[in-house]
């Protein structure tokens, strides 16, 4: 069996709660997530003690400890990315494969570091939002798109990642310019890709369902819903990635969803101006 680790911010939060069972399920117990550290306890929750109490997870008292006694490893934090680098500094160091949750890093900055440091000591690295594995958009014809409207639900500092995540996988990993044209209350930001494509994301209320509408320069229009069972996929492909070292999303294309969020905040103090991207 091989020992995961987790490192968080605090563990009583949902990934962490869903994580375990989902892996140890789509590996039949050959993966199981064994140990687990908190920086702080929940400020609304149980405390990490508690938490890994009632999960059977042994708590440990430093990182070099899960680094130490793991197989793999997974950063979670996922409502706090501005904790990721420091939470990754000796994952990233240690060589064994590294799972770092959404959203992957605060600003571009913080995620060229990240990978830059991985790749100074042979650590493979991945990380993605789990709608990039429905099998709706996975299946998406990618040939010929011009233009793409995306609607899901949630707040744009945390959510926006699950909409632009499968835009980028759609439309590549060059991003030129943005522009806000959402309200507080409904964020939206229209995105340009080389080549003059287009992709308007836009975030409702939390009944809000994930789905896009993809138009073909051909005129054919696809309508999408993401109703598959993606967090299975996206389990399954973290293993995969454990087992091979391989991450299924490119270096370049987490780099420019985190640019895109980035700019996106930006974009939005000075809504309906193009704001232009860094190569």
């Amino acid at each position: 069996m091989k020992k995961i680790g987790f490192i968080d911010y605090f563990l009583d939060e949902w990934h962490a709660e869903k994580y375990p069972g989902w892996i140890e399920e789509a590996s039949g117990g050959q993966c199981k997530v064994i140990y687990a550290y908190g920086k702080i306890d929940s400020p609304s929750g149980v405390s990490n003690a508690e938490w890994c109490a009632k999960k059977d997870i042994e708590l440990l008292s430093s990182i070099e400890e899960v680094v130490e006694k793991s197989d793999y490893l997974i950063v979670l934090s996922p409502d706090h990315p501005e904790f990721h680098e420091e939470l990754s500094q000796l994952p990233l160091r240690s060589g064994k494969p590294t799972y770092i949750d959404k959203t992957f890093a605060p600003d571009r900055k913080t995620a060229l570091a990240l990978f830059d440091l991985a790749r100074l000591h042979g650590t493979s690295i991945y990380s993605s939002s789990a709608l990039r594995f429905a099998t709706e958009y996975i299946e998406a014809d990618r040939q010929g798109i011009e233009t793409i409207a995306s609607i899901g639900p949630g707040r744009f500092e945390n959510y926006s990642i699950h909409q632009i995540e499968p835009v980028v996988s759609l439309l590549g990993n060059d991003p030129r310019r943005l522009m806000w044209i959402g309200t507080e209350n409904s964020p939206a930001l229209l995105i340009q890709f080389a080549g003059g494509k287009l992709a308007e994301i836009r975030q409702f209320g939390w009944e809000c369902p994930f789905g896009m509408a993809v138009n073909y320069e051909s005129g054919s229009t696809k309508l999408i819903k993401a109703e598959s069972d993606f967090f299975t996929a996206f389990i399954k492909g973290m293993l995969a990635f454990f087992e091979s070292g391989k991450p299924a999303v490119e270096e370049s294309e987490t780099i420019a969803i985190i640019t895109i969020i980035e700019y996106g905040m930006k974009a939005a103090q000075i809504p309906y101006q193009w704001v232009e991207l860094p190569e």
